[in-house]
């Protein structure tokens, strides 16, 4: 599936407006700087005919900002009268620099922070939560995000940091994540 990212979203924009022109399904990240507002025009414009399961949004706030700014999008979105899947991106928003060794990581806790509470807001203003956007790796020695049952830590990230792009969670973080979110699900 095809993508517009949080920074290329503008309503007037080459992206938008090319994606207009898809007819399979399109995602479309959502981050702090959209305005309910824009939003509700975003989807008219991206999904006129209202058509189930063709616009994707991918929430990515960051584990601190998700509870201020997610009901008002649910919201707007409500409003809207278009159907959309949601979907939360719960790295990207979490994304840190750290301070030891200038490496980009995220904090597992973080990541599973923004996706429990995502999952809890949708819950409570009558919305579902679709799916979950997690970068991981099946290896079992990288240390790319910190946090865990596994502690890295910090100063561990350069023991086996691999990622040219974005830090990914390590097989024990993944399955920890896989549990938490199993959970998270239970009414």
């Amino acid at each position: 599936m095809v993508l517009i990212g949080d920074r290329t979203r503008q309503l007037t924009g080459a992206h938008v407006e090319y994606f207009r022109g898809i007819h399979n399904p399109v995602g479309c990240k959502v981050g702090p700087s959209m305005q309910p507002d824009e939003l509700k025009q975003l989807v008219q414009i991206l999904n006129p005919n209202k058509i189930e399961g063709r616009l994707v949004l991918i929430t990515r706030y960051g584990n601190a900002k998700v509870e201020s700014m997610l009901p008002g999008h649910i919201k707007a979105v409500q409003e809207s009268g278009v159907p959309v899947v949601w979907q939360c991106d719960g790295v990207h928003g979490n994304t840190v620099t750290a301070a030891s060794n200038k490496l980009k990581t995220r904090n597992l806790d973080d990541v599973l922070g923004e996706c429990t509470k995502a999952l809890a807001i949708h819950r409570a203003h009558g919305s579902v939560l679709g799916g979950v956007h997690l970068e991981m790796t099946g290896q079992e020695s990288v240390t790319e995000c910190t946090g865990g049952c596994i502690n890295i830590f910090e100063e561990m990230l350069t023991k086996n940091y691999e990622t040219y792009c974005d830090p990914r969670l390590n097989y024990a973080q993944a399955v920890e994540a896989a549990f938490a979110l199993s959970s998270a699900l239970r009414p």
